[in-house]
């Protein structure tokens, strides 16, 4: 099952803030195929959510950018900023919260292996 665009777009500065801070610097493409790989395909991020998201994040100061030239080609990272480490952990911490207070609101048994 994938999950839906409205789930996610909700959790997506967290899990880019959280990519980063656990990676040093990605480029985009590179996120998005993280991102299936963790998720085992049941995230997959478009370049349509995952660019505007990165340049939010930019703007409001929590990653930097960094242009590097392979052969011909430009790849552009991103990597935290001090600001983005701070804001990393406060929204993962946010979010863990929401999720079990969801589990409280909806009456979620956790799995069973």
């Amino acid at each position: 099952m994938i999950f839906s665009s409205e789930l996610i777009k909700g959790t997506l500065k967290t899990i880019v803030l959280k990519l980063l801070a656990d990676n040093n610097k990605m480029y985009g493409y590179e996120i998005t195929q993280k991102v299936k790989e963790l998720t085992a395909d049941r995230i997959q991020l478009s370049e349509g959510a995952l660019y505007p998201t990165l340049h939010a994040l930019e703007e409001d100061g929590l990653v930097t950018t960094e242009i590097e030239y392979i052969g011909k080609r430009v790849r552009k990272y991103y990597r935290l900023s001090s600001d983005g480490k701070t804001k990393s952990d406060e929204r993962i911490s946010e979010l863990a919260d929401f999720m079990d207070t969801m589990k409280l609101l909806l009456n979620i048994q956790p799995k069973t292996a």
